[in-house]
């Protein structure tokens, strides 16, 4: 991999750490981060070493959302640059990450604020340390959630904790945002690396062409009405068992019926790498 100024690439058995790697900012996003997530995403994409990509911030923050001064004030006056960093952010945030070929994870270790809140939703999973902070502050500066914010809170949060929080800027921890599903789970800080790595082995043992799948097929019907829906999923089934190389539907149920090795429901079918 490639050497970045403000993000970090770890790797460790399949599961691959993308680190915002603005401490000292808080790892709020700058242009240059918007430009090198771009990259980073790009080139993990058909990445074979990565099998789960896990998303944090490096030191004790997630990310405190866009950089002002770097973002907005010094790209005053300067349209060009401004809309290439305005479709940097867009680009790896929702486009790239919300479509990821493996399964995604959310370790929101700290403070997540504003603009971090989209990416947050764009992961598939995320757990939080109990002791982590978010926040909805743009109230406090005289504008809204801005980017597609305000769109992704309101398929992540209910309608009355999205409103809440967006029109008061109070802040809520970890343990509240398990509370209002913003997050699947909490941890105890001390806790949620093991737990967040223990979670992405449980996502290496399944069959990677049935994950992508399982992951394109239900944010792509969600928007649907039920007869495309139904049409589009027959598809996708037609489509996975032709092109899964390790055939796993015939491997689990030939496990299930004739070997009697397999459960459903409690275990993996065994695979064969």
């Amino acid at each position: 991999m490639k050497t970045y100024n403000t993000v970090k690439i770890e790797k460790e058995g399949g599961i691959t750490w993308v680190i915002l790697n603005r401490p000292e900012k808080r790892n709020c996003m700058s242009p240059e981060l918007h430009f090198e997530m771009v990259d980073v995403l790009i080139e993990l994409e058909s990445d074979p070493e990565t099998r789960v990509l896990i998303l944090t911030g490096e030191g004790e923050s997630w990310c405190a959302g866009q950089d002002l001064k770097a973002f907005f004030r010094e790209l005053d006056g300067k349209p060009a640059e401004r809309r290439r960093a305005e479709w940097a952010t867009h680009e790896w945030r929702w486009r790239h990450l919300l479509t990821f070929p493996v399964p995604t994870i959310a370790m929101v270790n700290g403070y997540c604020f504003g603009g971090g809140f989209t990416q947050l939703v764009a992961c598939d999973i995320a757990i939080a340390a109990e002791e982590a902070t978010f926040g909805l502050s743009e109230i406090n500066f005289g504008i809204f959630p801005g980017g597609i914010v305000s769109r992704v809170i309101a398929d992540a949060m209910s309608y009355r904790d999205a409103l809440y929080y967006s029109l008061t800027g109070d802040t809520f921890d970890g343990k509240q945002a398990a509370e209002m599903r913003l997050v699947n789970y909490a941890v105890p800080l001390d806790k949620l690396r093991d737990e967040t790595v223990k979670l992405a082995n449980k996502l290496i043992d399944k069959n990677p062409a049935a994950l992508r799948a399982t992951k394109e097929v239900f944010k792509t019907c969600r928007n649907m009405d039920y007869t495309h829906a139904e049409e589009y999923i027959g598809a996708k089934l037609v489509a996975l068992r032709a092109t899964d190389p390790e055939k796993g539907r015939d491997e689990g149920i030939k496990q299930f019926i004739d070997d009697k090795t397999y459960r459903p429901g409690l275990e993996s079918y065994q695979r064969k790498e």
